[in-house]
């Protein structure tokens, strides 16, 4: 445990207190959800989508106030503002997917919000766990940098090189595949039940498959969030709450800008050049600390800069406006089928 405190901004205390702040506003909305099931206004995704983001900024600005630096957090606010628009705007490329997959197990409208909270409060626990993992290793091994930053620049080319256009191209993992075929269900659904009983059998309904295909998806997207974000801190308490506060706002982000992503049409452009440079970033402070024998004779690299976190948050802010202006303008002179060709067809809104 003592990679999770440490020089952390955060003591066990005030770990335990966010973690239990955690649960209770978990457990309201899963509340909430369980005994009303429906699917929400515009309004209603709007107030909350305010709440949250709004909680984010107020937490920052706590941090800015409150917070004294340290070595793991030289500059604990603007970090977590950076980990947090860069988490978010992962969690919005992660938005095409979910769709996808609503729309493969054809999810009815007034059940989509619940089966995103649980798959959200099992990314949560999934997602903690990397990042105890995370610590653990930076805390031993400085050139896991190394390793953090290469997979992080071999997943922006990846992205870059597909531009979106695999996205409407979803596959079941291996997992659901074989739990499909293999355990025992019902087609039926039972409204949010992940069992039901019929015929005197216990069954597994879809709505399980749909939880476990959003959890297994989001333990994926973990392999690329949790590594960006140790690029921008190495303190576990920051990346654990700009993880929370992004995936908080997931759900409702998911029916607030349904409309809208179909025009984000260069967003895995964007979030490609972000991936990049976060991995360069991992890249040269690996560098600047560097252990390894067989680099600079293990000696750390003095003309290898660490880039400043405020110059990586007018990056991160300056790459989404740019993303999403040029898209909206670029999408704008596009038609139906151009733009579906660029994000994938359009599914569960060409309806509303």
């Amino acid at each position: 445990m003592n990679a999770l405190y440490g020089d952390s901004v955060a003591s066990p205390t005030v770990w335990a207190i966010t973690t239990v702040i955690l649960v209770g506003v978990l457990a309201l909305d899963i509340f909430v959800i369980a005994r009303r099931p429906h699917e929400p206004t515009m309004a209603e995704v709007g107030r909350h989508l305010a709440v949250f983001v709004g909680l984010a900024v107020l937490f920052g600005i706590g941090l800015a106030v409150f917070a004294e630096p340290h070595a793991l957090s030289p500059n604990p606010s603007a970090e977590f503002f950076a980990g947090w628009l860069t988490e978010y705007s992962l969690s919005v490329d992660n938005l095409f997917i979910f769709i996808i997959i609503m729309a493969k197990f054809g999810v009815p409208r007034q059940f989509q919000q619940t089966a995103l909270m649980i798959g959200i409060v099992l990314a949560l626990i999934m997602r903690g766990a990397f990042i105890v993992l995370g610590a653990a290793a930076i805390n031993q091994f400085s050139w896991v940098f190394y390793i953090f930053g290469l997979f992080l620049v071999w997943t922006a080319y990846k992205l870059a090189r597909e531009g979106g256009e695999d996205e409407d191209e979803y596959e079941e993992n291996k997992l659901v595949r074989f739990a499909e075929k293999r355990l025992p269900a019902t087609a039926e659904w039972h409204g949010t039940k992940l069992f039901a009983r019929v015929g005197g059998k216990r069954l597994l309904t879809p709505m399980f498959f749909v939880v476990l295909t959003l959890g297994t998806t989001d333990l994926l997207f973990a392999l690329d969030s949790i590594p960006a974000i140790y690029g921008l801190t190495r303190d576990p308490y920051i990346v654990f709450t700009a993880n929370l506060f992004a995936l908080m706002g997931l759900r409702q982000l998911y029916f607030l800008i349904g409309g809208l992503l179909e025009r984000l049409i260069y967003l895995s452009y964007g979030l490609a050049f972000l991936l990049g440079f976060i991995g360069v970033k991992l890249i040269l402070h690996a560098m600047h600390e560097n252990e390894l024998p067989f680099i600079n004779g293990g000696h750390h690299i003095e003309w290898a800069p660490d880039i400043p976190i405020w110059l990586s948050l007018v990056v991160i802010v300056g790459t989404l406006a740019v993303t999403t202006v040029v898209s909206l303008i670029g999408s704008r002179n596009m038609t139906r089928a151009e733009r579906d060709a660029v994000t994938g067809p359009r599914r569960d809104w060409e309806d509303d």
